[in-house]
């Protein structure tokens, strides 16, 4: 039986620096709707919001 590979997590900071935009839009939408369109982070034990390090590809369409 082969193991899940962990999950990669990319902080807010992260996210935005790779999409082009300050934290604080993603925080902004987030905040508003619950999600960064259409992806839903999770929040670490710190409260800071984690987000799949996949979201750069699914937002974009572009391989990170």
């Amino acid at each position: 039986m082969n193991p899940k590979p962990p999950i990669r997590f990319l902080t807010t900071a992260e996210l935005a620096a790779c999409l082009n935009l300050r934290a604080q839009t993603i925080r902004k939408r987030y905040h508003a709707t619950g999600t960064y369109f259409g992806v839903i982070p999770t929040k670490g034990p710190n409260r800071l919001l984690l987000w799949p390090a996949d979201s750069v590809e699914r937002l974009t369409g572009v391989a990170a």
